[in-house]
């Protein structure tokens, strides 16, 4: 179960990202694709070119830490951006543990829920 607090963002790239990169290389991929703050605690998600590789950086505190996996079978699908979002994509923890568990989200059908609107 992937348990979150409300105030953790979660970003996903819309392009695809050179898996040999490290921490350095993804946090200049955060500042300069996705034009984020790698230091907010965000959770900033990454997939190479195929689909089948996909890593997960974020800022634990004290230091940034990777979180990494690799598909033998199978692709991760990204939900495409809507015109708002130009390089990446904002989903809730939900929708990452069904991507990591191999769900379309494109073929998930939501029902509708209260949201407050902002003030």
């Amino acid at each position: 179960m992937l348990s979150l607090p409300p105030s953790v963002r979660i970003l996903l790239a819309k392009d695809a990202a050179d898996m040999r990169k490290g921490f350095d290389g993804l946090c200049q991929l955060v500042r300069d694709v996705l034009e984020e703050d790698p230091f907010t605690g965000h959770l900033f998600v990454f997939r190479n070119r195929r689909g089948d590789r996909l890593k997960i950086l974020y800022w634990a505190g004290d230091g940034f830490a990777i979180w990494y996996r690799r598909l033998e079978k199978g692709t991760f699908r990204f939900p495409s951006p809507n015109e708002a979002e130009t390089t990446s994509v904002t989903v809730k923890a939900g929708d990452l543990l069904m991507l990591l568990q191999g769900v379309d989200l494109s073929s998930v059908t939501r029902r509708p829920r209260y949201t407050r609107e902002a003030i």
